[in-house]
């Protein structure tokens, strides 16, 4: 990147998040990173042309989606890049499926993304370029069971994301969202260990029985394959990909 951007990665303290936040930084943009605990990573973002800024945020709060918005405009002017990358998830059957776990998944998941959208579009608009990249899942194209909340959020990302690219086209600002399978994180190596302890099962029979037994490739994808993507839809090489659901899930959805 010739000009030095500035990018907004929700859910940046760990996980995919963790890895699109440095890979930008490298790349030469300003990162500001919004979680609620603070990464360990971020003094390790040192660079005399470029600068790392942490803002404490509960997603589920408009007003903190507000004041994120704001204090990343104040110091920095524009906001180029937003990635929406925050979520987390529960297991439940639908019957039994806590509705304040739900409420709270889809303030996560989908209207903080829709807040932070709207709060940066502005200033896109302003400047004529803008870069909005939304972290659904496989779970945004198909469904599987007991995970109702997560599903219905990654679904509805695909529409925001539809809708932001038909709005921000004419001012080149493109949106797209990034649907893995599972991505080695910390959160996916918890529920590794869950299900081991629940079907009384090695960790690598769940890996490769479980969550790999519909990938053609039988491999986990590393974050570093989805902050790849980030960077290449953030490039003058995208500026007409638009609107589009980029899956990377090991071949899945081919069968």
């Amino acid at each position: 990147m010739a000009t030095t951007r500035t990018a907004l990665i929700t859910g940046a303290a760990s996980g995919i998040g963790a890895e699109i936040a440095q890979t930008l930084f490298r790349e030469g943009c300003h990162v500001v990173i919004a979680d609620r605990k603070e990464p360990d990573y971020l003094k390790s973002l040192s660079s005399a042309d470029q600068q790392a800024r942490f803002i404490p945020t509960d997603l589920s709060k408009q007003s903190d989606c507000q004041y994120l918005v704001e204090q990343a405009l104040n110091e920095f002017e524009v906001i180029d890049i937003l990635v929406n990358n925050a979520g987390f998830q529960h297991v439940s059957q639908l019957e039994d499926f806590p509705e304040t776990v739900w409420e709270n998944m889809l303030k996560v998941m989908l209207t903080a993304p829709f807040l932070l959208t709207k709060y940066v579009l502005p200033k896109m608009k302003q400047q004529g370029w803008g870069r909005i990249i939304n972290m659904g899942s496989i779970h945004s194209q198909i469904a599987s069971l007991n995970k109702v909340g997560y599903i219905a959020a990654k679904h509805g990302l695909v529409g925001l994301t539809k809708s932001t690219a038909l709005e921000g086209g004419p001012f080149q600002i493109t949106a797209n969202v990034i649907c893995p399978a599972y991505v080695r994180t910390p959160l996916v190596e918890q529920q590794i260990a869950a299900q081991a302890e629940t079907l009384g099962i090695s960790l690598e029979q769940v890996e490769s029985e479980v969550f790999l037994k519909a990938s053609a490739t039988g491999k986990m994808i590393e974050p570093e394959e989805v902050a790849a993507m980030v960077s290449y839809l953030c490039s003058d090489q995208a500026k007409s990909i638009t609107g589009v659901c980029w899956t990377i899930d090991g071949g899945w959805t081919a069968q």
